[in-house]
């Protein structure tokens, strides 16, 4: 059993070529840049939020395993385990393009829409002045940054020392109770900072249904992550102790909440549809009418429901490495996309079609997310080889 990863030379070497890549299709459209500064601050907002998520269901996924005590992933445990590591380039990238590109992004953020003397004054944001203004927002988000990078770097310290001690069941149950407390922690934020960081873009328009369909999206595309990475890995000689039954069990996960995720869009869909207020049926008309958006709109649900659906029902489909690498990898695209819709038709209305730009940014941040993660894995052993639950995972089948 290979115990330990090895960050060779030939992986950064497609990374490599995949950032020049990012790079050569940004500056193609330099001049886009320099003429519409809000096109960058758009685009780069959206891969700040959908690597987050990425990094935060890693992190969740990982607590969740403890707080169930369950035994069949532990294998794998360190693969989510270490995508927290995110969470700290996140934390700062973020608050770095908040601080440069706040007013590009955040209409709220304009001062002349509380002054009752300017003709731009918006009584409805106006109200909202409590809630969304700049001091409180900004505290909000370094709260929850501090919140979730606090008790994961707490879980991940445990979780290495847990190989080196003696008594395996006093850590495991010490790890159990930071896992219990970020699940707490990620229950109330995972909404707060869907209001905060997407929702609030669309000013204007409320979905009660908001903060779960953003934590939905988030989830499928964590898991393909982690789908994605454990397929690499397993193809690559590692994580031997993985066998057909585990990938049989996250290929359900990526089929079930494919489908937990279709049910909110439909759902979130059809009350505003049927209800029909104005206020309300904006956020979709802007998607299904406006030309950029409308062929990604329903291409949408194709991608991050039918093709699961179908792909993933049989049950061998869901055992073999290379169909779940492919399944994985469109669901990734699919959820970048699904961001992409709930965020940019707000913000650059008919300019904002896909384009090099669009497409670069998000590539650059795959890079940077999956460099991060091999050279922390590299770090520690990729087995936790003390957990009390190991040999229920190497002996798994269900």
């Amino acid at each position: 059993m290979h115990n330990n990863f090895i960050y060779h030379h030939n992986t950064k070497k497609k990374l490599l070529i995949l950032l020049s890549i990012g790079a050569i299709a940004i500056l193609c459209h330099k001049k886009t840049i320099a003429l519409h500064i809000e096109h960058l601050w758009t685009h780069l907002w959206i891969s700040h939020v959908y690597f987050m998520g990425i990094a935060l269901i890693g992190v969740f996924f990982f607590a969740l395993q403890y707080a169930t005590q369950a035994g069949w992933a532990v294998g794998i445990q360190r693969i989510p385990e270490t995508f927290g590591y995110w969470l700290w380039v996140g934390g700062i990238t973020g608050l770095l393009i908040f601080i440069g590109g706040h007013h590009s992004i955040f209409h709220w953020t304009h001062d002349y829409l509380y002054d009752v003397q300017d003709i731009r004054y918006d009584p409805i944001i106006a109200g909202k002045k409590s809630y969304l203004n700049l001091p409180f927002f900004t505290c909000r988000t370094i709260i929850y940054s501090i919140l979730w990078i606090g008790l994961f770097v707490k879980m991940r310290q445990l979780s290495i020392q847990a190989d080196f001690v003696k008594d395996r069941i006093k850590m495991y149950r010490k790890i159990k109770k930071y896992a219990i407390i970020f699940i707490i922690c990620f229950a109330i934020t995972s909404s707060t900072v869907a209001w905060d960081w997407i929702l609030s873009i669309d000013t204007h328009w409320f979905s009660t249904l908001f903060g779960w369909y953003v934590f939905a999206s988030w989830l499928v595309a964590g898991l393909s992550m982690i789908t994605f990475c454990v397929t690499l890995l397993k193809e690559k000689g590692y994580l031997t102790i993985v066998n057909t039954n585990h990938l049989h069990d996250l290929g359900k996960y990526l089929f079930a909440f494919s489908i937990f995720w279709a049910y909110l869009w439909f759902s979130q869909f059809l009350l505003i549809y049927y209800a029909n207020i104005p206020e309300e049926t904006i956020y979709f008309i802007e998607r299904m009418k406006v030309s950029p958006y409308r062929f990604l709109f329903f291409s949408n649900i194709i991608i991050n429901f039918l093709f699961p659906f179908l792909a993933l029902m049989k049950q061998n489909a869901k055992k073999y490495t290379a169909f779940l690498k492919i399944v994985s990898c469109v669901l990734l695209i699919g959820h970048w996309l699904d961001f992409y819709l709930m965020i940019s038709p707000s913000l650059l209305k008919e300019t904002g079609a896909i384009n090099t730009l669009s497409l670069g940014i998000p590539i650059i941040y795959f890079v940077a997310f999956l460099h991060l993660f091999f050279k922390q894995l590299a770090k520690k052993p990729i087995i936790p080889i003390q957990h009390p639950l190991l040999q229920e995972s190497k002996y798994y089948h269900n």
